[in-house]
């Protein structure tokens, strides 16, 4: 698993609307809020990609672009957005490639049953392409504005 300090693996996805999103182009001019999420539409990530919209006029006061990452198509994004107002960029990394990269990427065990699935996993990455925060395993609700504060720590 990533830690503070290491530098942040780079990586190009398409977004909702196919346009393609290249971490490389975020060095030495803003911060980034990196989240993974396992699925659009779900209870739990609906209202994670809310709080960071909400809070949007925030991330932007502190230079930094917020990103959202699932296995889930571009089409599937833009439903999502489209259907809860969602003004956060949501990335399509489909083979899981930036997961893997990342560590969120895991195997759990609910219900019994093993499955390999999406860690719920936030990165706060500098101007200059270093972790400076790798949280995994978060809960939605008030995630966004623990980020807003990692940032003004920055």
């Amino acid at each position: 698993m990533l830690q503070p300090g290491d530098p942040a693996p780079p990586f190009s996805l398409p977004d909702a609307d196919m346009d393609r999103f290249h971490s490389e182009h975020m060095k030495g001019k803003k911060n980034l809020v990196l989240y993974f999420y396992p699925r659009d539409d779900t209870p739990g990530c609906t209202l994670e990609a809310l709080e960071f919209t909400d809070l949007q006029p925030e991330f932007e006061a502190l230079e930094a672009e917020v990103v959202g990452i699932s296995m889930d198509s571009c089409v599937s994004h833009g439903a999502f957005r489209d259907k809860h107002g969602i003004n956060v960029r949501l990335l399509a990394d489909t083979e899981g490639e930036v997961c893997r990269a990342y560590g969120v990427w895991q195997e759990r065990e609910r219900q019994g049953e093993k499955r390999c699935g999406i860690l719920r996993s936030t990165f706060l990455i500098d101007k200059a392409g270093v972790i400076r925060q790798a949280l995994y395993d978060v809960k939605p609700k008030g995630h966004a504005a623990q980020m807003v504060a990692y940032l003004r720590e920055l």
